[in-house]
């Protein structure tokens, strides 16, 4: 019976060595890890269901929120608007060669794609080398695309802004610049289901007649017709957020196609106004009340922001939500409400365990708590993902330990 046992054991763990070195082969690799993730998330979504995020322990009455006067800001002496030239009906800009994104990685696919209408040459690896090495890290946020385009297609600029109006997207457009926009959607069976979640698109024209936007999609393919409609449901998500890359010396042009919203507070203002009238209009609209969220965090009044976060998680949010915006972490940080942060920084972190930006925030909070040997772990931990992460690397600094 012994030697059963025995030889039992010693074929199970040749057996495991051999899948294991099966698995370190590049091509089986490759298309097992994403399979491997997509059973995985389907356990723990077993383990811990549910559609939306966890409330918060106290969370705030469904209100319409009160409005706070705009601080006071330096007079300046008006330039002349130049006269509005009509849009055309129909704008179509030379689309880019084409790829179909990796798993998890439409933003650097995406941002691939807008870079090639500059002529610049490369693939969405040059991207994701530098800004998600983890292949099964799910987010690359906008301000790391960004941060790509500036540092790495130096005769080209990139910014973004929120709130942006589909006008806004078509005039970029008509003035011959691709714009990037973050959307929400519905995975449908041939993504694997699993409900909503966020997607990059570029857009390259739109058509007033058919009523649609031309997107180049990394995932369903080239030239995609997208409904205005839809694009506006899906971007409200996403607090209207836009992406455009333009050549240094057409500043000048993105500063009149921009007109107030050039300048971020100014930007800033208009998106709380657009998120309060929403809230008006509805208020059980989740997501208008984490977009006055984000926005209130942008002019750091970190206790209204919290209340709408509150407000949005009661009202009920995709579980996917702070796999890409972080706004509820902030607040909840800078009002000391750390027990709240760590709740949702746990939830996220078992049906996404490569978020290192839920990482990050858990082991702040964990650290303000007292746990440095728990907070060190979370650094790292975020490190693990990203190890170019800077935020991570500053915090093991601040609290005295390495990587």
């Amino acid at each position: 019976m012994q030697t059963r046992v025995f030889w039992f054991v010693l074929g199970a763990a040749l057996a495991a060595l051999v899948l294991f070195l099966v698995y370190q082969v590049p091509f089986v690799h490759d298309r097992l890890e994403w399979r491997l993730d997509a059973a995985s998330g389907i356990v723990r979504g077993w383990l811990r269901p549910g559609e939306t995020l966890p409330t918060a322990r106290a969370p705030a009455v469904v209100t319409t929120p009160t409005v706070r006067p705009p601080t006071a800001r330096p007079a300046v002496s008006p330039t002349p608007a130049p006269t509005a030239t009509p849009l055309p009906a129909a704008v179509g800009l030379p689309a880019p060669e084409w790829e179909k994104q990796d798993w998890n990685n439409c933003g650097p696919a995406t941002l691939a794609l807008a870079l090639r209408t500059f002529g610049w040459q490369g693939d969405q690896f040059d991207i994701s080398d530098v800004l998600k090495p983890d292949r099964g890290d799910k987010n690359v946020n906008v301000e790391e695309l960004i941060y790509y385009v500036r540092t790495r297609a130096g005769w080209l600029n990139a910014d973004f802004r929120v709130g942006g109006s589909l006008d806004r997207l078509k005039s970029f457009l008509a003035s011959g610049f691709p714009v990037m926009v973050e959307k929400g959607f519905i995975l449908d069976e041939n993504d694997g289901g699993g409900g909503w979640a966020g997607h990059y698109l570029l857009l390259t024209g739109y058509d007033d007649g058919a009523g649609v936007f031309i997107a180049q999609d990394s995932n369903k393919g080239p030239d995609r017709e997208v409904p205005y409609a839809e694009l506006e449901e899906g971007w409200e998500a996403f607090n209207r957020v836009y992406v455009y890359l333009y050549p240094a010396e057409a500043q000048a042009e993105i500063d009149a196609l921009l007109g107030e919203d050039a300048d971020l507070d100014l930007n800033r203002e208009r998106a709380l106004d657009a998120a309060r009238k929403a809230i008006g209009d509805d208020p059980q609209n989740a997501f208008a009340w984490f977009n006055l969220g984000s926005n209130l965090v942008y002019f750091e009044r970190y206790g209204e922001a919290a209340d709408a976060f509150d407000t949005a998680l009661g009202l009920g949010l995709p579980w996917r939500f702070t796999r890409y915006q972080f706004g509820p972490y902030i607040a909840y940080f800078h009002q000391a409400r750390f027990e709240d942060l760590i709740e949702m920084a746990d939830y996220t972190l078992f049906r996404t365990q490569k978020a290192e930006e839920s990482s990050l925030w858990r082991g702040w909070a964990r650290y303000r708590l007292g746990d440095l040997y728990g907070a060190i772990e979370d650094f790292r931990s975020a490190l693990a993902v990203n190890p170019g992460y800077q935020d991570a690397l500053y915090a093991l600094e601040f609290v005295g330990s390495t990587p």
